[in-house]
């Protein structure tokens, strides 16, 4: 079951489940994009087929807030907002050793390597940004809210992972991590301006209730 936080004639904004991917991959398993399509079509009896435009993305471990549009115009506008740095994402993420300072801002220049699918940090790559705040600290494993200033792929995990506070469960960019792990990160806020009533609208969500998130005593 996949949770809707909000749905009108030009968006839809759902809570992604972890471990599904945004669009179909090869492993072909189920995915938010093709569910919200079917969805969709039997709750408002759609014939044939249904358009939803997917205007940023979540890696496949990562759960959290997430926005559609329902309309091309809607899509085309959005994905300005997303291109031009205008959609807000707030994310938490709780990373291995106490994080110092306790504030502040990453800047980075990261390059993916399309064959294996690791970023690393390198100054041939394209300039990724973040800011954060240390929220908490228990069983060192720190708390962490991030403010993502551009969305590079793995930015969030090489960034941290690069300073020693590698993400708890990543299997890529954490050594420690074991199998079966679930990585730590969750994409909890979002804030965008609606592509034609022009509100600015945020929407939140929670990480499961389940370790290493309970830990912690957090709003």
């Amino acid at each position: 079951m996949i949770k809707i936080l909000y749905e009108d004639n030009h968006l839809l904004v759902v809570v992604k489940p972890v471990n599904m991917p945004v669009q179909e991959d090869e492993s072909k398993d189920l995915d938010l994009l093709n569910a919200l399509k079917e969805d969709i079509k039997i709750r408002h009896q759609k014939p044939g087929n249904v358009f939803l435009g997917l205007v940023h993305r979540l890696d496949r471990p990562v759960g959290g807030v997430m926005v559609f549009a329902k309309t091309s115009k809607a899509a085309s506008r959005l994905s300005e907002q997303v291109r031009n740095h205008e959609m807000q994402k707030e994310y938490l993420a709780v990373v291995m050793n106490k994080v110092t300072p306790a504030k502040g801002t990453m800047i980075d220049h990261l390059l993916k390597d399309e064959s294996t699918n690791i970023v690393s940090i390198n100054s041939l790559g394209k300039e990724a940004i973040l800011s954060y705040e240390l929220l908490a600290y228990e069983e060192d494993k720190s708390l962490v809210k991030i403010d993502l200033k551009t969305g590079r792929s793995h930015q969030i995990r090489i960034q941290f992972a690069s300073r020693s506070f590698p993400l708890y469960g990543d299997q890529k960019y954490n050594e420690e991590a074991r199998t079966g792990q679930q990585i730590a990160l969750f994409a909890a806020t979002l804030s965008f301006k609606h592509p034609v009533t022009k509100e600015f609208l945020t929407y939140s969500a929670k990480p499961v209730d389940a370790y290493p998130w309970n830990i912690f005593k957090y709003d």
